[in-house]
């Protein structure tokens, strides 16, 4: 795995990252399907140990990676696909405003079956002054 994530980051395609909490590996991010020319998009993906969800990890972890993307990298568009029936990757999307465009019927091949993902999206216009500063000021009100 470490390699694959190695080789697609090396070819461009991918930005793997690890999160840590505390001095401690809690989980990981993932932008992958990097494509540019005329879309310069990014696709997130993540995952957190449960003993610290709900504590701002995840959403901070996201809105780092996306302004990284769009200031950084130059990506225009940051998409994160999401089962309907996980609450709490949806519950991320939700507090750092990402948009809800609909359903993609069996999407990704899960646990030997086709699942369903809901999608959402984000582009560099909709966050001039950054997700994180977004997300922040959003936790102070």
């Amino acid at each position: 795995m470490v390699r694959h994530l190695r080789s697609e980051a090396n070819a461009g395609r991918m930005l793997p990252f690890v999160i840590e909490y505390r001095g401690r590996l809690v989980g990981q991010l993932t932008v992958a399907g990097i494509t540019w020319g005329s879309m310069c998009s990014g696709h997130v993906g993540y995952w957190v140990d449960s003993e610290v969800a709900g504590r701002g990890v995840m959403p901070t972890a996201v809105a780092l990676a996306v302004d990284h993307c769009f200031r950084g990298v130059g990506l225009h568009r940051m998409e994160v696909c999401i089962r309907p029936e996980n609450g709490p990757s949806r519950r991320v999307v939700e507090k750092l405003g990402f948009r809800e465009e609909g359903l993609r019927p069996r999407y990704l091949h899960i646990d030997g079956a086709w699942r369903d993902h809901l999608v959402f999206a984000l582009t560099a216009e909709e966050v001039p002054e950054g997700l994180l500063r977004r997300w922040h000021h959003a936790r102070m009100q």
